[in-house]
C-alpha cells in the first residue's frame, strides 16, 4: 500500500473536509422588503408584457425586493461581521416612506440586460445605507463604485437585447404604487436551483435596533 506523503491528504479525508460547513460558503445578500399587496399591484400590471420579451427570464414577483449589497459567496466565519453591519446600520437608521416609480433598464435600452421597477429616493436613503454596509464591510467584500440605483429586478435578458424591438412602450412606463415605509433591513441566503432561485432570511434587524430573527 502506498504511503501517504507529508501535507497530502486521501479521497475520504477530503471528502469528510468538503463536508464541512466552512468548506460551504453562503450566497448571502442584504435587502429591504416591498408589501405584498404592492408585489401583486405590480404583477398585475406587467402581466401583458410577459409575452412580449423573448428570450426574456422574468423573476419571481415574491421574490422581488430591494438589494443593498449582494455579497455572493460567504465562507461562515464571515457571518459575525456580516450580522454585525446590518444590526449597526439598521440602529443608526430612521424608517422612511418610498413608492415604485417606474419600468427601467440596466444598461441602457439598445443593450438591455435587466430590466427594473425603480423606487422613489428623494434623499438618498437607499444609498447612504449602501454607503454604510460598504465601509463596514470593506474588508471582506468590494464596496460598489457606481451610484446605486434602488429597484426590483423584474426580468434578466441574455444575450442583452434592444427594448425597443418588443417593449418600446414599457421602459419609462409609469408603476402604479401606494406609498409604503421602509423600516428594517434584511441578511438573505439565496438556493439557487433550476426552478429558480428561493430566499431565506437568516436575520432582520427593525430601524432603531428591534430585532424580529434569532441571530445565532
Amino acid at each position: 500500500m502506498r504511503a501517504l506523503r507529508a501535507g497530502t491528504e486521501g479521497p475520504l479525508v477530503a471528502r469528510d473536509r468538503a463536508s464541512r460547513s466552512e468548506a460551504k460558503p453562503l450566497r448571502l445578500f442584504i435587502a429591504a422588503d416591498v408589501p405584498e399587496d404592492v408585489k401583486t399591484t405590480l404583477a398585475g400590471t406587467l402581466a401583458p408584457f410577459r409575452d412580449r420579451i423573448p428570450g426574456g427570464r422574468w423573476t419571481r414577483s415574491d421574490g422581488w425586493h430591494v438589494t443593498l449589497k449582494f455579497l455572493g459567496a460567504t465562507w461562515p466565519r464571515l457571518m459575525d461581521d456580516v450580522r454585525g453591519a446590518v444590526r449597526s446600520v439598521a440602529q443608526t437608521s430612521r424608517a422612511f416612506e418610498t413608492s415604485l416609480t417606474q419600468v427601467g433598464v440596466f444598461p441602457s435600452a439598445r443593450r438591455a440586460r435587466v430590466l427594473w421597477a425603480g423606487l422613489a429616493d428623494p434623499e438618498a436613503r437607499f444609498g447612504a445605507m449602501v454607503k454604510r454596509l460598504d465601509d463596514l464591510l470593506e474588508d471582506h467584500f468590494v464596496p460598489e463604485n457606481r451610484p446605486f440605483t434602488p429597484h426590483l429586478t423584474l426580468v434578466r435578458l441574455t444575450p442583452s437585447r434592444d427594448v425597443g424591438e418588443f417593449a418600446p412602450d414599457l421602459v419609462g412606463a409609469a408603476v402604479p404604487s401606494r406609498p409604503f415605509v421602509v423600516d428594517r433591513l434584511v441578511l438573505y441566503r439565496s438556493h439557487l436551483s433550476p426552478q429558480g432561485a428561493r430566499y431565506e432570511p437568516l436575520a432582520s434587524e427593525a430601524f432603531g435596533g428591534v430585532s424580529s430573527l434569532p441571530t445565532s
